[in-house]
């Protein structure tokens, strides 16, 4: 072999030698090249007043720092400190709302329902709110689950049958954690006695006394019912709007009455069946419907300890007071549960703008920071016409959703929509409250949680005219946000 044919090939082989050699500083396992790291962004979802955004999704950028021109203009979110725990958010499924719900065609129906209810991909709400019997926003009558004398005649009422159990099990099929809160409108008429001699009715008297207990096995057959039908009984209030005798359903109960019904009959009778269902006293207006012997209606039960035992806390309305109120109860009996449960829109009172800024201010953004758990609104759903309603019921009110009913759509989504869609949407069920401190510039109000999942959430309100802007600082994470005039907005980052 020749030198000429040798020395090609050495040459190749230094060459392969060579290229070897340099393997040690390309990129690999333990040799990568610095990448920069990834723009991190909170998701913001924006709804305005004049309505040019509804429920608008934008991502803002989160800085690591804080420039010092913005020192100036920020709030500081401390997630050590913390308060209460939140259960959710919802509305009420009455019967009308059930009845409504079932009108659409059964896609459009699943659409709006995952729409509203499912956890992932929808708004998540999860809270709901139901009558113990028929509200004065059920469709064909006044009833209960035993209007023959005798709990012997305990049954499922047929319009529940047909129009509730239906729309809960779909509810449940899209959000099975959903927490529902119940409440009666009434009595069964036999166990109720008329402030005269005339024989009792749907509407005002009061509970005999001597059916306290066999009341009491009412409620305990209803929610053992409910659970054999699939449905577990979060929580319960004594009686909604115990003050209110003029309802087409309603039952007047001081809170005399409502104490002793709980510790003389229904706490031993949850106790004795093993019902966990929380029972919450009041389910009524701030200002207790100006009847002075009524004031702080659930700490004069609280502080009777054998019933003080068996509640865990109060529900709450919104048609006369302040939310204020929430401060003193929760101050002097911080151990026990706030909801807020009830409030309303309609001919009345009906502006988008000053119903979507001062209902959030108020129902959302007041009551959680006086220690709310949740918020339920009343109704789900209505039609184009405001009902079904009863007789003596409201005949203006509006739903969260108003329903086409000759087409079986949805016609329109009125504030309450928006309100719970900025609140449920960022705010997961088992939250927490937790401190802000630092710029809040006059007509502006926020409240900042942190999600199971470690997620940061904010809510909040703008009642100027014009944009404000704040920058929220949170673990070394700075969100600068612009905030529109006459607005509502949510935020949740990572």
């Amino acid at each position: 072999m020749n030198m000429s044919t040798i020395t090609p090939l050495l040459a190749i082989v230094l060459a392969l030698a060579s290229c070897g050699n340099k393997a040690e500083s390309q990129p690999g396992p333990d040799n990568k090249p610095e990448e920069k790291p990834q723009q991190q962004y909170a998701t913001a979802y924006i709804t305005t007043g004049d309505q040019s955004s509804l429920f608008e999704k934008k991502q803002i950028p989160l800085q690591s720092f804080l420039e010092p021109s913005q020192a100036s203009y920020a709030a500081e979110i401390d997630d050590k400190t913390q308060y209460q725990e939140i259960d959710g958010f919802g509305a009420a499924l009455t019967g009308a709302s059930c009845y409504n719900l079932l009108k659409m065609k059964p896609e459009l129906r699943t659409a709006l329902l995952k729409e509203l209810f499912d956890p992932e991909e929808g708004l998540g709400f999860s809270l709901a709110r139901i009558s113990i019997g028929a509200s004065d926003f059920s469709v064909d009558e006044e009833f209960t689950w035993c209007d023959s004398p005798g709990l012997e005649n305990f049954a499922i009422h047929k319009e529940d049958r047909d129009y509730l159990i239906p729309i809960l099990h779909e509810v449940y099929e899209i959000n099975p954690g959903l927490k529902l809160i119940a409440s009666p409108w009434s009595a069964p008429k036999w166990m109720k006695k008329s402030a005269d001699a005339n024989p009792a009715k749907w509407t005002n008297g009061t509970l005999k006394l001597e059916c306290y207990e066999t009341y009491a096995q009412y409620f305990v057959k209803w929610i053992q019912t409910m659970k054999a039908e699939g449905f577990d009984i979060y929580a319960m209030t004594i009686q909604n709007e115990p003050l209110n005798r003029g309802n087409s359903m309603s039952m007047y109960m001081s809170w005399q009455e409502q104490k002793d019904f709980i510790k003389d009959a229904l706490g031993p009778a949850f106790e004795k069946a093993g019902i966990d269902t929380k029972i919450l006293v009041f389910d009524h207006n701030y200002n207790y419907d100006g009847i002075a012997s009524q004031k702080n209606y659930p700490l004069n039960i609280y502080d009777d300890p054998d019933a003080a035992r068996y509640v865990a806390g109060s529900a709450w309305h919104n048609y006369g007071g302040s939310p204020s109120v929430l401060a003193g109860i929760h101050n002097s009996a911080p151990e026990k549960d706030i909801y807020f449960t009830e409030a309303s829109i309609g001919t009345w009172n009906y502006n988008f703008l000053s119903c979507l800024i001062i209902d959030f201010r108020d129902i959302f953004i007041q009551t959680m920071s006086n220690y709310s758990r949740g918020v339920t609104l009343w109704n789900l759903m209505l039609d184009e016409n405001r009902g079904p309603y009863r007789p003596g019921g409201c005949s203006t009110c509006f739903g969260v959703v108003t329903l086409n009913s000759s087409g079986g759509t949805v016609a329109s989504r009125q504030s309450h929509y928006y309100n719970l869609a900025h609140a449920s949407k960022v705010i997961k069920p088992g939250a927490v409250r937790i401190k802000t401190s630092g710029y809040k510039p006059t007509g502006v109000n926020y409240l900042a949680f942190r999600n199971p999942d470690g997620s940061t959430a904010v809510i909040i309100v703008n009642e100027n005219t014009k944009d404000q802007t704040v920058h929220f600082k949170c673990n070394g994470k700075v969100i600068s946000c612009g905030i529109a005039g006459s607005s509502i907005e949510s935020l949740i980052w990572e």
